[in-house]
């Protein structure tokens, strides 16, 4: 269990010298300068002396708040100190791609290489990867352990252990697979954890991984991002299209979009580009290389719109995203907090859109529960307009009534059907 607990307000001032005074040695400060990073996070701030004096380390912070730089600079400057290397396990494909560009914006001047191991990708280009001695892997739980069967990499040389989006690992049933990793690494090591939730299957791992961690957390578990405008339409289910396009005529910039399934993703993006806005889709379904055009498009511009599954929730690190859309509202209340957080990143300012059917009230009750606010209810004129039920009403909430209650001809919003069609040697990790 953490032998010290710190629990720090996202309001928290930034230290005024900025990076200096925490540590950080002059080539990484350097390095932060020519990349425009200009003062350190809360959480940045607090891990980043701690995990460069070695220390064992719970970090429990929201999305959006900067836990990847936390720890990949002082892993960075630990791996120029010492013959060690580093491992990274992520929950997600795209989550482990975004830390290796951060580990890469970083160890550049430094010579280092990275690995990134993730499923759906081939495996010969990673075992050469493993072959040109990387300091640092990033990988998924699942094909680092594939790489384990296939003795293409050993793991006696990691004395920097991370296990990013923890509880993310957990409930997509890595739990299994992550203890036959940790089985194989050094005993002598550090471990750092980050998670967005406190949850008590999250200190049953780092009691269970770690020697005495300290435990840093950021704002307490349901504290959304500072600066982003939340806000809820209730509308009935065939009307959502039509909402959902007068809501994009509204928002000129990028818009990340979450539905619940897979394959409403795939019409809903159809739907989209048949209003005549560039769209593109991240899921389950889509291949490794098709999730990194979707994802690239949306970076670049070239998409306005992205459509997701929450898959994607905590795999999207994409600076100034103007509009978070829940066409769907999510299955588990929690990861209302991680889609929100894709926007309003970095000191932008954002919005949340919501859409909720007129049954849905105990979901939206969770929500306001979980993040300890009364969402706004909106209307737009034109659209029909559901109502939640007398005896459900959120409290605080005003309920619909006076010309929003008829019905919308089915056929404003029902999914259109989508043409068929095709989508647009063993190797030492460190020493043996």
């Amino acid at each position: 269990m953490p032998n010290r607990t710190e629990v720090v307000s996202q309001k928290t001032e930034q230290p005024s010298q900025g990076f200096f005074g925490l540590g950080i040695a002059p080539k990484i400060l350097s390095i932060l300068e020519q990349i425009k990073f200009k003062a350190p996070t809360p959480i940045q701030a607090k891990v980043i002396p701690l995990a460069i004096q070695g220390q064992d380390i719970v970090g429990i912070a929201q999305t959006g708040t900067g836990k990847t730089l936390a720890f990949v600079i002082p892993i960075v400057q630990t791996l120029a100190q010492k013959d060690i290397c580093a491992l990274v396990l992520a929950p997600t494909r795209e989550l482990a791609l975004q830390i290796e560009e951060v580990f890469r914006e970083i160890m550049r001047p430094f010579g280092m290489k990275t690995a990134c191991l993730i499923g759906g990708a081939p495996m010969p280009p990673q075992i050469m990867a493993l072959q040109r001695d990387p300091r640092v892997v990033i990988a998924t739980p699942g094909r680092l352990f594939d790489h384990l069967e296939r003795h293409s990499i050993v793991l006696n040389g990691v004395g920097i252990l991370v296990l990013d989006e923890a509880d993310r690992m957990l409930d997509m049933g890595f739990a299994p697979q992550v203890d036959k990793i940790v089985a194989r690494l050094p005993k002598k090591r550090q471990t750092m954890l980050f998670s967005a939730t406190m949850a008590r299957e999250i200190m049953t791992v780092a009691s269970r991984y770690m020697k005495l961690p300290v435990s840093i957390e950021i704002a307490p578990p349901g504290t959304t991002v500072q600066e982003v405008t939340q806000e809820l339409f209730i509308v009935a289910k065939e009307a959502k299209l039509k909402l959902l396009g007068k809501i994009l005529g509204q928002y000129p910039g990028s818009v990340l979009l979450f539905t619940r399934m897979k394959h409403h993703a795939h019409k809903i993006a159809y739907a989209i580009r048949e209003m005549g806005y560039r769209a593109a889709e991240i899921h389950s379904n889509r291949s490794l290389n098709q999730r990194r055009e979707a994802l690239d498009g949306f970076k670049s511009g070239r998409y306005k719109v992205l459509v997701a599954t929450d898959i994607a929730s905590r795999g999207i690190d994409v600076t100034g995203i103007e509009l978070v859309i829940n066409y769907d509202l999510p299955d588990e209340t929690e990861n209302y907090i991680h889609r929100i957080g894709r926007t309003a990143r970095a000191g932008h300012k954002g919005r949340a859109i919501s859409f909720a059917t007129p049954d849905q009230s105990r979901d939206v009750q969770a929500i306001e529960r979980l993040t300890r606010t009364t969402l706004k209810i909106s209307e737009h004129p034109g659209i029909t307009h559901g109502k939640f039920s007398l005896s459900s009403t959120p409290v605080g909430h005003t309920r619909f009534g006076g010309g929003y209650g008829g019905r919308s001809r089915p056929s404003t919003g029902r999914l259109p059907a989508v043409p068929r069609g095709r989508y647009t040697g063993t190797r030492a990790f460190g020493k043996t």
